[in-house]
């Protein structure tokens, strides 16, 4: 359930795609395919991309058709699995997930919202004034929507939900028993982009946010909806006030983050995790299960299970507590 909200205009035959990046036919079997996802996703009759050895254990498993990569990583692909040769491969996978999802790449205000007085669940939901409904919403039993809140297309929440005032929300499902608090924006497209003199390329966000039980999201928090998978917090975790978490992020259960801390994109974060404020987690990277973050810190490389760090870069707290005396 990477893409459940965003019309797939596939499937598209092989050379078709092709034509849309630089490289050449190379050999390959005109094929129909039929979607594009991630390494782990994807299965046969799909495209997929690999464009770094933090993924080699996926991409020797990957079951997807055909693999958009560069000379020195092809390698690693099972032979069941046919190659496109790319001098950018993220460039070239931005183009063709275009191309399956052309609506996914702006974020353009929901014109579809109506008031919710005008709506299903103007008997159903407790509301604040000012709260717009968009298509395609489902909301459960005994959920309360604050003032001046946008719940727009594509969202499903679940029962006895919070959802705050001046909160907007897209491209999300909540389950039950969640706590959405004041200023929240969820769901929007993550910050991916190739820069360009002629005009920044915009990268398609096709994925969603799914926000598991019985979690709570402090006020000004920022949940961007996944690229090629989806934004994940587990159940049990709380996050404070203004927290941004980047696309792709997996964030497990049971977790505590604390104010202002930053997650770039496509990091997993095991349970039982705690972040202390304005900690930075830099992108692509593994946190395990059971570890602690001291606030202030940056995270610049996998964290193995039950660790302790601090500092910048993070490293373990005895180290850092004895080098800052």
């Amino acid at each position: 359930m990477v893409n459940p909200f965003f019309k797939n205009t596939g499937p598209y035959y092989l050379k078709k795609l092709i034509e849309l990046i630089d490289t050449n036919f190379q050999n390959l079997s005109d094929i129909k395919i039929t979607d594009i996802k991630d390494l782990y996703s994807s299965k046969k009759g799909e495209i997929t991309f690999f464009h770094s050895k933090k993924y080699i254990d996926l991409a020797r498993i990957t079951k997807a058709s055909v693999c958009i990569t560069s000379k020195n990583l092809r390698s690693f692909l099972p032979n069941n699995c046919e190659i496109i040769i790319s001098n950018n491969v993220l460039l070239d996978t931005a183009k063709i997930t275009k191309k399956f999802y052309p609506d996914s790449v702006t974020d353009d205000f929901d014109i579809s919202a109506q008031n919710i007085e005008k709506s299903f669940y103007s008997d159903k939901v407790k509301f604040g004034k000012n709260v717009l409904i968009g298509k395609n919403v489902k909301i459960g039993s005994n959920c309360f929507i604050g003032h001046n809140t946008i719940i727009e297309k594509n969202v499903i929440i679940g029962n006895n939900c919070v959802i705050g005032s001046n909160v907007i929300i897209k491209n999300t499902i909540i389950k039950n028993n969640v706590h959405v608090l004041d200023g929240c924006v969820i769901g929007k497209k993550g910050f991916g982009f190739f820069p360009n003199k002629n005009g920044n390329i915009r990268f398609s966000h096709v994925g969603i946010v799914i926000i598991e039980d019985n979690c709570e999201i402090g006020c000004g928090s920022t949940i961007d909806r996944g690229s090629l998978s989806n934004t994940i917090i587990g159940k049990n975790t709380f996050i404070d006030n203004q927290v941004h978490i980047a696309h792709n992020n997996k964030i497990g259960e049971n977790c505590i983050i604390a104010g202002q801390v930053g997650f770039a994109g496509s990091s997993t974060i095991g349970n039982n995790v705690i972040i202390g404020g304005q900690a930075g987690i830099s992108g692509h990277l593994k946190i395990g299960n059971n570890v602690q973050i001291g606030g202030g810190s940056g995270v610049i490389k996998n964290i193995p299970d039950n660790s302790k760090v601090m500092g910048y870069p993070a490293k373990d707290l005895k180290k850092f507590v004895r080098e800052n005396k």
